[in-house]
């Protein structure tokens, strides 16, 4: 069975959990648009545009 994924509506990050397990948040949606992954946080320019400091899956827009 899959599991669902939600985006964290502080830091845009998907996660299969109830919290968000880069800032602890509970603030979670099921509704998204865009994808980015981040794989090198500091050499990537659109990561740098996001503010995003950790690599991983993110979403561009939460709902």
């Amino acid at each position: 069975m899959v599991k669902r994924q939600y985006v964290c509506r502080n830091c845009r990050r998907f996660t299969t959990e109830k919290e968000c397990v880069i800032c602890k948040s509970k603030d979670l949606s099921a509704s998204w648009k865009g994808l980015v992954i981040i794989l090198d946080p500091s050499e990537s320019e659109i990561a740098k545009n996001l503010n995003i400091t950790t690599p991983g899956k993110y979403a561009l827009f939460v709902g």
